[in-house]
């Protein structure tokens, strides 16, 4: 069974750090019940060192997921 009020409350927190570390650049903050993850794509596409400075301003481990249609991803594992 999913805990779906520990999921918004780890999308509030990655909203809360990407807004203070890059602006509101945020595509997609989704959770996607097939990878049991919380999936987050935003509008720019960041270079290596700006990918490794964002992931470790999460509480949450992130991992770099790609580059999707919009921008840089990374995928949040529960």
């Amino acid at each position: 069974m999913i805990d779906f009020d520990s999921v918004w409350r780890t999308q509030d927190e990655i909203r809360t750090v990407v807004n203070a570390v890059l602006g509101e650049c945020i595509w997609n903050l989704s959770y996607s019940e097939q990878r049991r993850a919380i999936v987050l794509e935003l509008t720019v596409t960041l270079d290596d060192e700006a990918i490794d400075e964002l992931s470790c301003q999460f509480s949450e481990v992130a991992d770099y997921d790609g580059v999707g249609s919009k921008g840089t991803k990374f995928v949040f594992y529960l």
